[in-house]
């Protein structure tokens, strides 16, 4: 049986089946038998959040900017350095409660 990148992925990352088989469209027998050959034993339904669903849970893209100032400037090369050490820094932390 070859197993779906995309589901591989979701069960490595703490996806349980029940959420993996509706973000697929596939039955949860598939992932069941998907996770019985990687040896990953099935997921909680709670699960802390990846850093990748954190980022999109802070600031889902809308295509308009928010805030709007017509007097904006770019950001100087220190501040996207210190903008770029900050979104490292909270990607590094554990996620709260759900």
């Amino acid at each position: 049986m070859k197993i779906r990148a995309d589901i591989a992925e979701w069960i490595h990352q703490g996806f349980n089946n029940e959420e993996i088989s509706r973000l697929a469209g596939v039955d949860p027998k598939t992932v069941a038998a998907a996770r019985r050959r990687l040896g990953a034993p099935n997921a909680p339904a709670r699960r802390n959040a990846t850093a990748l669903e954190r980022l999109y849970a802070e600031a889902v893209p809308t295509g308009t900017v928010r805030d709007y100032k017509p007097d904006y400037r770019p950001l100087t090369p220190e501040e996207q350095a210190a903008n770029r050490r900050l979104l490292l820094a909270a990607l590094r932390t554990p996620a709260g409660p759900a």
